[in-house]
């Protein structure tokens, strides 16, 4: 069974940074698989915020995001990273990661395509 744990999660004032990790369960070839963030705020629907290839040679952002946030991958750790500066409130919410069960298929935005998720890890946004 392949496990993400999401941390690097908090409060942080409007304007800060955080950067969250996605370590993936080692027996997991993480180098075959493309990796997507997302996020839920309370009371509204799962995003898609940003994904990596299976190389990390290509990237997509949500527009929300956008020069924002950065994603890159460590296949040597397993391990996934989702860089965001200049917080917003409206950032807040529980974000997770989750692999694509297909090997090297280019990045996905739609939830229904990835099949391991982790347990989320709040980022609150607040002064």
């Amino acid at each position: 069974q392949v496990q993400l744990v999401e941390s690097g999660g908090g409060l942080v004032q409007p304007g800060g940074s955080l950067r969250l990790s996605c370590a993936v369960s080692s027996g997991f070839t993480l180098d075959y698989y493309a990796i997507g963030w997302f996020r839920q705020a309370p009371g509204k629907e799962r995003e898609w915020v940003s994904c990596i290839s299976s190389s990390g040679d290509i990237t997509y952002y949500a527009d929300f995001v956008k020069g924002r946030f950065t994603i890159s991958r460590d296949n040597a750790k397993n391990t996934v990273y989702l860089q965001m500066n200049s917080l917003k409130p409206e950032d807040e919410a529980v974000y997770f990661c989750a692999t694509d069960p297909v090997r090297y298929r280019p990045c996905e935005r739609s939830a229904g395509s990835y099949e391991y998720w982790g347990q989320g890890t709040q980022v609150t946004v607040s002064s």
